[in-house]
């Protein structure tokens, strides 16, 4: 009798030792990485071109420093110096930021954050580089000059089809760059546009279900004259890489503030995306949640690495086990053979099968920068907190 409930409490005990085992083996994922980007860093020698994706006829395609995603090669290069401390990943992430620094003049783009607060900021952060800091600002100060006060948000683009003040969800991922500055600076302006743009987005960007628009465009009153898509399969669409900016977007204005109706919206973002009737079973989402073809249409990496990402700091401040579940198990989808790529394959990026802009075919089921990116952002918060 005794032995019997001695292996029925042993098998009990071994079971919830296997149900606490992480999905996700952060440190051989990382290994993996550090092996990709090693070639990535042999395969890219020219500072003034940056890794983006893969072309449709196999080769690399690149891009220069005014694209909005050439911040996100860099920032990767800080997270495995963070990963690891190796300072062979800060001396690459170094150059490899510097080579964006002529952008923080530019005014012609709301994507500065993207471009030098995924460099610069984790530069900033992890070695204290005054010069940085430095850059950080003037780029800032570039950024301010497309808030209008009169219509209280960043332009985005300077037209689109038709209308002369247009806002994108995307938008939101740079008002954490504003805020930093705000604190290294003292100048509150940065924190006043900043409240500004996530309140009136907060406003007029969702619908009743909390999903997101793509793209709302205003006139010089700050009146709403149409919400419309660019990258989504419609207007009324959610475009999924557009809500996984909106439920990082108001989770980092939580943090950041501390305002409960950012939390609040933040929350009902992500249950609008974990309660999607079609988000698949290994929860990486289509495109779009509202694609015309579902099942029959290409998921999106990059929207469940920034969800994920997004995800896993939302449940620091929740404690909502169904957040962290969702993350992980789209971390682990990642992380496994149908998304991430064969060593020295793929061109040396991590992951395969992201989604750019469908309805321009352009970066359609390919790896992007900026899946890797938060891929290893997500890892990086999914190892602190099983720590």
């Amino acid at each position: 009798m005794m032995k019997t409930i001695f292996l029925a409490v042993t098998l009990l005990i071994t079971t919830l030792r296997l149900q606490a085992q992480p999905k996700v083996d952060v440190n051989k994922e990382i290994e993996f990485a550090k092996a990709q980007y090693e070639l990535m860093l042999k395969a890219n020698t020219d500072l003034s071109r940056f890794p983006q994706s893969v072309k449709q006829d196999g080769t690399l395609d690149t891009r220069t420093s005014d694209w909005w995603c050439s911040g996100f090669f860099g920032g990767s290069l800080w997270y495995l110096y963070e990963f690891t401390s190796d300072d062979k990943w800060k001396v690459a992430a170094d150059k490899w930021t510097m080579a964006v620094e002529k952008e923080k003049y530019n005014k012609t783009t709301h994507d500065l954050g993207f471009m030098l607060y995924c460099s610069f900021g984790n530069g900033y952060r992890l070695t204290n580089n005054e010069q940085y800091k430095d850059i950080m600002l003037v780029g800032a100060e570039s950024l301010s000059t497309r808030f209008n006060p009169k219509i209280g948000l960043i332009k985005s683009w300077e037209e689109f089809k038709g209308f002369d003040y247009p806002v994108i969800i995307d938008n939101m991922m740079n008002l954490e760059f504003l805020l930093w500055a705000a604190k290294a600076s003292g100048n509150r302006k940065f924190h006043d546009i900043s409240i500004t743009h996530a309140d009136n987005t907060l406003k007029n960007h969702f619908r009743k279900d909390y999903s997101s628009y793509h793209v709302v465009c205003y006139d010089t009153a700050g009146k709403v004259l149409a919400r419309k898509t660019n990258q989504g399969a419609a207007d009324e669409s959610a475009w999924a890489r557009g809500q996984a900016w909106a439920v990082y977007g108001y989770t980092m204005m939580y943090r950041e503030t501390g305002n409960k109706k950012y939390l609040n919206q933040a929350i009902n973002i992500a249950k609008f995306i974990a309660s999607h009737p079609n988000l698949p079973s290994d929860k990486i989402p289509y495109w779009d949640f509202n694609a015309p073809d579902i099942p029959n249409e290409e998921r999106d990496a990059s929207a469940a690495a920034i969800t994920a990402s997004a995800l896993l700091e939302l449940y620091t401040y929740t404690n909502d086990k169904a957040q962290f579940r969702l993350a992980e198990d789209m971390l682990a989808s990642l992380s496994g053979k149908a998304y991430t790529a064969s060593p020295g394959k793929n061109h040396n990026f991590l992951l395969k099968h992201s989604v750019g802009s469908k309805p321009y075919k352009s970066e359609v089921n390919t790896p992007i920068i900026y899946a890797d990116y938060y891929y290893l952002e997500a890892l990086l918060r999914y190892s602190k907190l099983l720590k």
